[in-house]
């Protein structure tokens, strides 16, 4: 079974990673954001990632609870 990737456009070149999760809707809040970002819940392009400033650009994939979310422009 294949992982399905949902493409999430950004409106930009580049977002955040904390504001990511909850713009592409893997996280209900930005206050969550923090918590599970930290205690290593989240990877980007299949890394974990504890900076909730990480940049993410087109092409990042964020994983969160077994749910993906690619970045477009």
């Amino acid at each position: 079974m294949t992982e399905h990737i949902e493409d999430v456009s950004i409106g930009g070149e580049m977002i955040r990673l904390g504001q990511f999760l909850k713009f592409s809707g893997l996280l209900d809040s930005g206050g969550d954001a923090k918590e599970v970002i930290i205690d290593g819940f989240v990877s980007v392009n299949g890394e974990d990632e504890r900076r909730r400033g990480r940049q993410l650009h087109d092409g990042d994939v964020v994983a969160f609870e077994g749910r993906s979310a690619r970045v477009k422009p």
